[in-house]
């Protein structure tokens, strides 16, 4: 039976990742970079019990912040994609916030919210929010005024066009959002796990490994970390594809009818 191609690169790229791992851990022969055989014996006797709760912790907290920001983002980027009138009012103030760094709020986040998952979770919501209401405003922007007229003309009102053509149209580009900020969103997490809380792979891999000195255990809880964000950035990308190829077949079946 041929093997998946995608499943053959991933397979290839971890093979890679741990030789060169292999590769400079024997090069440079410290105690501060030990070998994937050293750390791989820690991770997998950690990954049931104490670093297997850091990494549900920290996976939570990424899950429920894109649950937040794709229902909070989703319909802002479609009105202000329909209604010129409330995108001239807001896209300004997207401009401005957009390109700064979200992570500069974290103390703002901390003073008004506390330090607590709540703030964490806000905080990574913020970040996923803006990159997917940009996306989502640019996608409603850029239908098709002829497809929007042919729609309108059997009838369709201002909530149907957003149910079935707004929406489907830019639920693509919301995932591919979503794919290419995960990896700044899991970043921003593991800075904000570091700050006075018990559970999470930031808080782990600082605090509990490194301060300490334990740098097997230290490489186990980065080796969760990079798997969680690979295994985030898998299924959204399995998902973005299939979401194509759906689009990819509905658009066939309507030019063949």
């Amino acid at each position: 039976m041929a093997r998946n191609p995608r499943t053959s690169s991933l397979i290839v790229g971890i093979v890679m990742s741990l030789l060169i791992w292999q590769s400079i851990a024997f090069l440079l022969h410290r105690p501060i970079l030990p070998s994937p055989v050293e750390v791989l014996p820690y991770f997998f006797r950690l990954i049931p019990g104490e670093l297997g709760l850091h990494l549900l912790a920290s996976a939570c907290r990424v899950i429920i912040s894109v649950i937040v920001a794709v229902i909070c983002a989703v319909p802002a980027g479609l009105v202000m994609g329909q209604f010129r009138s409330i995108d001239r009012l807001i896209y300004p103030l997207v401009a401005v916030f957009y390109p700064i760094p979200k992570i500069v709020f974290l103390p703002v986040i901390y003073v008004i919210m506390g330090i607590t998952d709540l703030s964490k979770v806000f905080l990574i919501a913020m970040i996923l929010f803006f990159q997917i209401l940009v996306v989502v405003r640019d996608e409603a922007h850029g239908l098709s005024q002829e497809l929007i007229l042919s729609v309108k003309s059997l009838g369709a009102g201002r909530r149907a066009l957003l149910r079935f053509v707004y929406l489907p149209a830019s639920l693509p580009a919301v995932i591919t959002a979503l794919r290419v900020s995960v990896g700044t969103a899991i970043a921003v997490l593991f800075i904000a796990e570091q700050s006075l809380t018990t559970y999470g792979l930031g808080y782990y891999i600082v605090v509990e490994t490194y301060q300490v000195l334990l740098y097997p255990q230290m490489y186990a809880g980065i080796l969760a970390m990079g798997l969680m964000g690979l295994a985030f950035y898998l299924a959204l990308e399995s998902l973005e594809m299939r979401l194509n190829r759906n689009a990819f077949s509905a658009n066939n079946n309507y030019a063949a009818s």
